[in-house]
């Protein structure tokens, strides 16, 4: 996708802190972190959202789920952190290409406030 912001990442046409790369995925600090520790974990497929994946996505799906808590731990997050894919525009998602935010301190984080 040419205009997709995660696409230039992974065409290196925008520069990203990467923390972890393979064939498949690659992991980089957020721009805006929320807090201490706070990296993106995006497929090197486009797919625009949790919404679009299908049964095929499935093995790439639970790669990024297991990846989450392995590098979490190499970010200094021991004793939990916290994970969240937003979908579709309702659902808070800004950017059109898959990714799960991790977010995680050696503190406790503050509890999400839900609203409506």
């Amino acid at each position: 996708m040419d205009n997709c912001i995660f696409c230039k990442i992974l065409r290196e046409e925008i520069p990203a802190q990467k923390i972890y790369e393979d064939d498949d995925l690659i992991a980089f600090n957020d721009i805006n972190p929320a807090a201490s520790v706070h990296f993106l974990i995006i497929p090197r497929t486009h797919i625009a959202s949790l919404m679009e994946c299908e049964k095929s996505d499935q093995q790439l799906l639970g790669k990024m789920l297991l990846l989450a808590p392995t590098l979490a731990k190499e970010q200094g997050c021991t004793d939990g952190f916290r994970t969240i894919i937003n979908t579709g525009r309702v659902g808070g998602q800004e950017v059109f290409h898959l990714h799960i935010h991790i977010i995680g301190s050696k503190d406790r984080l503050p509890a999400m406030i839900h609203k409506g």
